[in-house]
């Protein structure tokens, strides 16, 4: 639950995911984990976060492992360690999390801890873009209105813009007027 409504049932939704924390429910533990990031009916604590996060992620949660690779990647909770978040995104993307994919693209994208490697950045943009993830399907777009390693096509662009933009991507949105401009 996002916007306002969460924020109006903040007290209900940490009490709910404190008790599935009890339970070891991994997606409660990470809703937990969003609880303390963002401090929903409770103060706003990165440390528990991060150890909620890392709980949810050792108990098998994808999603707990994308948010936990976050907290290495940015700091948040715990030292900056981004060859850690760059192995968790990994694992989450082995498992099919297009989120994790994404991630590991902008890595391969900009030679994060890794080597340069436009070409699997492309690959593994292409992966998450059909998986449904917007930031994807923006950084195809990209790809593909540039000619980025990649053979240009201003048809394909534009189908990725519009499939970014209808999902709410504010760059896509603006890219997508852009090249349907230069079209006309």
């Amino acid at each position: 639950m996002d916007g306002p409504d969460a924020y109006e049932y903040s007290d209900e939704i940490f009490e709910l995911a404190k008790k599935f924390e009890e339970k070891e429910y991994a997606s409660g533990i990470n809703i937990l984990g969003h609880c303390y990031s963002w401090g929903i009916g409770t103060n706003m604590d990165l440390k528990k976060a991060f150890e909620l996060f890392q709980k949810a992620a050792n108990l098998g949660n994808v999603i707990g492992m994308c948010n936990l690779g976050l907290c290495y990647k940015d700091g948040l909770g715990t030292d900056k360690n981004g060859q850690k978040a760059f192995e968790i995104y990994q694992k989450a993307a082995e498992l099919g999390n297009s989120r994790a994919i994404n991630s590991l693209a902008d890595y391969y994208k900009n030679g994060i801890h890794t080597d340069i490697n436009k070409q699997k950045a492309f690959e593994l943009y292409q992966k998450a873009a059909n998986l449904g993830n917007y930031f994807a399907q923006y950084e195809l777009a990209l790809m593909y209105e540039i000619g980025d390693e990649i053979k240009k096509d201003l048809d394909k662009a534009v189908y990725w813009y519009k499939k970014s933009a209808e999902q709410g991507h504010p760059y896509a949105q603006n890219k997508l007027k852009e090249c349907l401009k230069n079209v006309i």
